[in-house]
C-alpha cells in the first residue's frame, strides 16, 4: 500500500514517533454521557467516538460544505485522532502497546451536496500512517450525517490491535 499523501514514517515506537514529529498529546477526553472512553477485549482496544476538542472545548464547529472547508475538516479529523491516541494512552498506560490501527470510521456533519468525505478522513488516516507506518494499513469507513454531538464537524471511531505490556 503506498504511503498516504503527507505521511512519513519515523522508526521506533508510537511514542517515539510522536516525539520525533513534535506532537504532544492533549489530555484524554472525558465522556459526554453515560459511557466509558475505552474498552479492551482480547488484543483489541475499542475507543468511543472522539471529537476535535482542544483544551476541553470544540476546536471547530459547523458543517462541511456549509461553513467549513475540506482543509478545516482534515484538521478536525487530525485533532480527533490525537484525542483518540490520548484515550488509548490513558487506557493502556503507554502508547507503545499499540501495534496498529485496525479500523477507522469517520463521521462528518455535511451538507447534502458535500462529496469530499474521503479527503476529510485523510486528516486522520495520514496521522495514523505517520505513527504506525503505511504498510500497517487500516480499513476505513467514512460517511456524512445531519448532525453530531456538540455541533462537532467530525467524530472518529477507532479499533486498535494491542500487544502485551512492554
Amino acid at each position: 500500500m503506498p504511503a498516504p499523501s503527507g505521511s512519513k514514517l519515523i522508526a521506533g515506537s508510537p511514542s517515539s514517533r510522536l516525539t520525533a514529529l513534535g506532537i504532544v498529546l492533549p489530555p484524554p477526553p472525558t465522556p459526554l454521557g453515560a459511557y466509558v472512553e475505552s474498552s479492551g477485549a482480547g488484543n483489541l482496544l475499542f475507543l468511543s467516538g472522539t471529537l476535535p476538542m482542544v483544551n476541553r472545548k470544540l476546536a471547530l464547529a459547523g458543517r462541511l460544505g456549509e461553513n467549513l472547508s475540506v482543509k478545516e475538516g482534515q484538521e478536525a479529523a487530525r485533532i480527533a485522532s490525537l484525542n483518540a491516541l490520548a484515550a488509548a494512552q490513558q487506557h493502556l498506560g503507554t502508547l507503545d502497546r499499540l501495534k496498529k490501527l485496525i479500523k477507522l470510521t469517520v463521521l462528518m456533519a455535511t451538507t447534502e451536496q458535500f462529496a469530499d468525505h474521503a479527503q476529510v478522513a485523510d486528516g486522520a488516516s495520514n496521522l495514523f500512517a505517520q505513527i504506525f507506518g503505511p504498510e500497517a494499513g487500516h480499513v476505513r469507513l467514512v460517511y456524512g450525517v445531519q448532525s453530531l454531538p456538540a455541533a462537532a464537524p467530525v467524530i472518529i471511531d477507532t479499533i486498535f490491535e494491542i500487544g502485551p505490556i512492554p
